[in-house]
């Protein structure tokens, strides 16, 4: 299925909430989606991925669940419509599950149909490496994360405008950030989109 709707109502008063209760102390992510433990130690910024070591099969093991270890090691596909963030509206970042790259935004994701997290473009195209992917008796085009080689998914050229391609995504090989964590999470970077999101959004109501 290749249905494409884009989410818009409500992006405002969304992300103006989030931006509200950043840097709120003790703020409950409202569904389970958001609830996800937080990393060990903030990401320690773009700079640091020049230096970036996989850790070993063993470490991944541990700190992986099994589907998580699967999905990124092993190219292993998630059921579709029975995933973490398929269905997660949340305004937000999604990061590579072992580094913690930053890999695709909220603002880029829409509804695809497919059951899987659908982006139109990567939030850092330098934290993305695409290879020809020729398993299943299929051509396709796989989307990996730069530095920690982690199994994304697939893109395809059916998406949506501006772009026309739709990143096919696993919820296993990512980690949501919400907006109201971003800075104690070491991506303050990328408040300011959501900010000129929020009165762009706002503008148009």
């Amino acid at each position: 299925m290749h249905r494409h709707v884009v989410r818009s109502a409500g992006v405002a008063g969304a992300i103006a909430l989030a931006l509200a209760t950043t840097g709120s102390a003790g703020a409950q992510a409202p569904n389970e989606a958001a609830a996800t433990p937080p990393a060990a130690a903030p990401y320690p910024g773009d700079h640091a991925m020049h230096n970036y070591k996989k850790p070993s099969d063993d470490e991944l093991h541990k700190r992986l669940t099994p589907l998580e270890y699967e999905v990124t090691q092993h190219a292993f596909t998630e059921t579709p419509f029975h995933n973490e963030f398929w269905d997660n509206h949340q305004a937000g970042i999604y990061v590579d599950v072992v580094s913690g790259e930053p890999l695709f935004s909220s603002l880029d994701k829409f509804d695809s149909g497919t059951g899987w997290p659908s982006f139109t473009k990567p939030l850092d195209s330098k934290n993305i490496s695409e290879d020809t992917d020729r398993s299943d008796f299929m051509v396709r085009t796989e989307v990996r994360s730069k530095h920690a080689n982690s199994h994304l998914g697939h893109v395809f050229d059916d998406g949506p405008k501006p772009t026309g391609l739709r990143y096919c995504i696993n919820s296993a090989a990512l980690r949501f950030i919400p907006v109201d964590s971003l800075q104690a999470e070491g991506y303050g970077k990328y408040l300011p989109m959501f900010q000129k999101a929020a009165e762009a959004a706002k503008a148009h109501k």
